[in-house]
């Protein structure tokens, strides 16, 4: 393994001046799956370069679960094929015990803090040893003493009248993530290991791992959480949402999407799909029925005078003839219950109000697209749905949207009680290359060393070559062979 760092790091990066947000600077992985004492330097835009076969998404994998175990998930959600983690030369000991070694560096206001793990895979999966230190000082340590209990001994710094406290911690559970709800932060050495335990969890958690998958982009999809998931399947909805929501990123976006895509581009948005059916949360026309009338997506029942049921679904009140309840106001011939409001002379039904006449009931969806699709808008009238547009197009739009949003709008889990102004997203992208022809791979890389540049986004990208990122400003180039470290 070699690193290439195309140019000198921000500065800031000196001994003299701390970083003011926690970040993985290092991962080790000791004895894991095909790495044997390999160490990953890890800048604010870092690229694991190397053939088919070379480890890289294997080093990905175990930054990305050592990511979850930081954010309190158990050690078999984190590691879901344990056994593929071993390495293929490690023996059983006498009782036929195999594990792996695993760990990272967190570098911040409280200076390179670093995290070791021992992890037995065979012939039960558990934490078996796990260390947290600072400047030499040992944080943190725990060891496998009883195998018939499903606990580690834990004996962490104290500084006080004893030099460190001990007591059992769960063998499947990372016990740096433990510590806040152990140490009563008392003495001057437990701030201190309650402050390192911070800024390592803090780098850990904020991290969201994307491959998007162009087939499943092409399709519409209901609207959500507008959360961005992995695959970036629901890429649609969160257009319908982010678009709205800061214009100067999605300006920024735009403009990405402009330089990385064949055509005039003049906007990207989402809209309802032809012919798509479901709830929204934006008006559109009810079926069977009169259109549907205010925003809603809820559940509301108004019994009509001329004995017609009519029912609908709302967030907001629908109106007609009389009066209603429920969390909006429902109106009708009768009363209406429920969450939201029915609204007519008779029956609706829908994801929204409905209106019907008669006295028999009547069901018509409305109330917000139930499927929308992202396009792109060329100008002049005409829009180009990304279902059209090639692999390569997708790929590069989707990761171009992750660099220009943040927590709030991918699938990840941030640390609720840090300022989000303290925290630094990292993007794990394997195959970041994939499909990507030379002008979108440097479009690309240049908006991620921007935006690390501005020290909110920092990103880890898997290649095959990385010839072509020479040059970069920020960028870190670690090359990877067959061999493995």
């Amino acid at each position: 393994m070699t690193v290439s760092p195309s140019l000198p790091v921000r500065p800031g990066a000196d001994a003299g001046v701390r970083p003011e947000r926690p970040s993985v600077t290092e991962l080790r992985l000791s004895a894991f799956a095909g790495h044997r004492n390999a160490a990953f330097p890890l800048g604010p835009l870092t690229l694991l370069a190397g053939p088919s076969g070379s480890g890289k998404t294997t080093a990905l994998r175990a930054y990305e679960a050592l990511a979850r175990l930081g954010g309190g998930a158990r050690l078999d959600e984190a590691f879901p094929d344990p056994h593929g983690c071993v390495p293929e030369q490690a023996r059983p000991d006498a009782q036929s015990r195999r594990g792996f070694r695993l760990g990272c560096t967190a570098d911040g206001p409280e200076g390179p803090i670093r995290l070791d793990i021992a992890v037995q895979a065979e012939p039960e999966l558990r934490i078996v040893g796990e260390r947290l230190t600072s400047g030499g000082l040992t944080l943190l340590e725990t060891a496998l003493v009883d195998p018939s209990r499903p606990v580690v001994q834990a004996a962490w710094h104290t500084a006080g009248a004893s030099p460190v406290t001990r007591g059992p911690l769960p063998d499947d559970l990372l016990g740096t993530a433990l510590l806040p709800l152990r140490v009563a932060g008392k003495t001057d050495g437990q701030r201190r290991v309650l402050a390192a335990v911070e800024q390592m969890v803090v780098a850990l958690r904020s991290v969201f791992a994307c491959d998007p998958r162009p087939r499943r982009m092409r399709a519409a999809v209901p609207l959500g959480s507008g959360r961005l998931l992995r695959g970036c399947d629901n890429l649609a909805d969160v257009l319908w949402r982010t678009r709205t929501e800061c214009g100067r990123r999605h300006a920024q976006l735009v403009a990405a999407v402009r330089d990385g895509c064949a055509g005039p581009v003049a906007d990207l948005l989402s809209e309802p799909a032809p012919g798509g059916n479901g709830q929204g949360d934006a008006p559109r026309a009810a079926r069977g029925g009169s259109p549907g009338v205010g925003p809603a997506v809820g559940h509301g029942v108004s019994h009509g005078g001329s004995h017609g049921v009519g029912h609908g679904w709302g967030r907001g009140p629908g109106h007609g003839n009389g009066p209603g309840h429920g969390n909006g106001p429902g109106h009708g011939n009768g009363p209406g219950h429920g969450n939201g409001p029915g609204h007519g002379n008779g029956p609706g039904h829908g994801n929204g109000p409905g209106q019907g006449s008669g006295t028999g009931a009547g069901h018509g969806r409305g109330a917000g697209p139930g499927l929308v699709r992202a396009v792109l808008d060329r100008g002049d009238g005409i829009r180009t749905p990304l279902a059209l547009l090639g692999d390569g197009e997708l790929r590069y739009l989707a990761l171009a949207l992750v660099l220009f949003t943040g927590p709030g709008v991918l699938e990840v889990d941030p640390v609720a009680e840090v300022p989000a102004a303290l925290q630094t997203l990292t993007v794990l992208a394997d195959g970041l290359d994939r499909c990507l022809d030379p002008r979108q791979r440097a479009q690309l890389l240049g908006v991620a060393a921007r935006m690390g540049e501005r020290g909110h986004i920092r990103l880890v990208g898997a290649v095959s070559d990385a010839s072509w990122a020479a040059g970069v400003p920020g960028a870190t180039v670690v090359h990877l062979d067959r061999e493995r470290s």
